[in-house]
Formats: structure tokens, C-alpha cells, sequence
């Protein structure tokens, strides 16, 4: 679970999915949300240990006031993360049970890949990093918003929305993961809260650790990636596992 965490976490492919999907189509016990929350912990400390220096920056100029383009970026990011947070609260209990639905996450799974396909190919890519103001920031936050369904991807909708607003795939990536900070942080904590001293056992804590150096790897690979490919591989595969989780889910009726 841990792996699977680290890879669907940033990659477009969605974590949410592959974390109910993975127990259902093995026939596991579903550990439950709180426990999906929890491994969200190990990529914090992944998205954390990638952009440490980035954020020590972004927190300096923003918070002394600074009207540097890092300054900027850190309040931008702010208000971004709003949005998401709000619907993630306010929509908690629909998380925890109407959408952990395998025929919803492959739907899911096949529209975001078509949408994503159809920005990454005929958007424009003509801005980058220093193009992100609060117009964009916020068209992004509140595309993080439709990821509360498992299928949407976290990663795979601001990227999209990104796209769509003419940001090269690598900006748009880089963004979607300095966005997903303040995004997993929060998550964790107001998910922590459910855990008991019964539940850190040694599996747990090693898939958290997983999840965590995964999740590293996860994010260098596709900001490299990005640099000279698009999304097309990403669409492929959502595609093809959407279908498959639907002509599943039919089977066992």
C-alpha cells in the first residue's frame, strides 16, 4: 500500500483510486480511510524532502513581506489550497463511503484521462513558473476540489487545469506539487486524529516509510519526464485501467 501511495500520489493516475482498488481486486480487508490519510504522511515527507529548499524561500519572502516573485508565489499558493480544503472538509463523510465506489473510480479514471489528453494536446504550452499569478493559482485550487473523488486524481486534475491554462507540463507539474503540500498536511492531520494507539504497528509504519521514499522517486521522475515527453502514457494507462475495473466490477455483479 505504501507503494502504491508513493507512485499514485504524484503521478496523474490517482492515489485515492489505486488505494481502494488495490484491496478490492486482491480481496484484502479495506484498511480504511484513516489509514489511506496515513500513508498521505509518507508522501508529505517525500514532497517535503524534494522541495525543502524551495520552501524555505517561498515561506522567507512570503511571510517577511517581501514583494519578490517568491513572495508572490507563496501567498498564491495559500489562497490556492482554500478551496480544495474547504470541499475536502465540508464532503468528508462522501469520501468515506459514496465515492470509495469501484464503478465511480473507473469512470472516473477514463474521463479525467480523456480531458487530461485533450489539454496536454491542444493547449498551448507558452508559460512558465514566473506566469503563475492568483488567477491561475486559484483556477488550479479549485480544480483540486472534483479530487475528492477517487479516479479524479489529485496531481492529474491541477495538472490538467494547468495545462488548460497554458502552463508548460513541467510548471504545471512542479505547481501541482508545491500545491499538494499544504494539501496532504492538512489532510493528515484532521484524519490523524481518528488512528489509535492499536493501529502504528510495524506494517503500518513501514508503509509510511515506502510511501516516503516512493513518493521521491515518484516526483524526480516526472519532472524530468515532463521535460521531453507529454502526458500520453499517463492517459494510456487510465484508460485501460478504467475499463478494466468496470468490466470487473460488472462481472461480480
Amino acid at each position: 500500500m505504501g507503494l502504491v501511495q508513493g507512485l499514485g500520489e504524484f503521478l496523474p493516475i490517482s492515489s485515492s483510486a489505486h488505494l481502494v482498488l488495490t484491496p478490492w481486486i486482491l480481496g484484502w480487508k479495506d484498511p480504511g480511510l484513516a489509514f489511506d490519510v496515513a500513508l498521505h504522511i509518507g508522501t508529505l515527507l517525500a514532497v517535503l524532502a524534494f522541495f525543502w529548499e524551495d520552501w524555505i524561500i517561498l515561506a522567507r519572502e512570503g511571510l517577511w513581506g517581501r514583494k519578490t516573485p517568491e513572495g508572490r508565489m507563496f501567498w498564491c499558493l495559500v489562497m490556492a489550497t482554500i478551496p480544495g480544503a474547504a470541499f475536502g472538509y465540508f464532503l468528508e463523510d462522501f469520501v468515506a463511503t459514496v465515492f470509495r465506489n469501484p464503478m465511480l473510480i473507473g469512470i472516473m479514471l477514463i474521463v479525467m484521462g480523456i480531458i487530461l489528453y485533450l489539454a496536454d494536446t491542444y493547449t498551448p504550452a507558452r508559460k512558465d513558473m514566473r506566469h503563475v499569478g492568483l488567477k491561475e493559482s486559484l483556477l488550479i485550487g479549485f480544480s483540486q476540489a472534483f479530487a475528492i473523488v477517487p479516479g479524479v486524481s489529485r496531481s492529474g486534475v491541477t495538472m490538467t487545469a494547468g495545462r488548460l491554462l497554458g502552463l508548460n507540463r513541467e510548471t504545471s507539474a512542479r505547481f501541482s506539487f508545491l500545491l499538494s503540500t499544504p494539501i496532504i498536511m492538512g489532510a493528515g492531520l484532521v484524519q490523524f486524529r481518528n488512528l489509535t494507539p492499536a493501529d502504528i504497528t510495524m506494517p503500518f509504519i513501514f508503509g509510511i516509510l515506502v510511501s516516503a521514499a516512493v513518493g521521491f522517486i515518484a516526483i524526480k521522475f516526472l519532472l524530468r519526464f515532463l521535460i521531453t515527453n507529454s502526458f500520453a502514457v499517463f492517459v494510456i494507462y487510465r484508460l485501460v485501467l478504467g475499463v478494466a475495473v468496470i468490466a470487473l466490477s460488472l462481472y461480480r455483479g
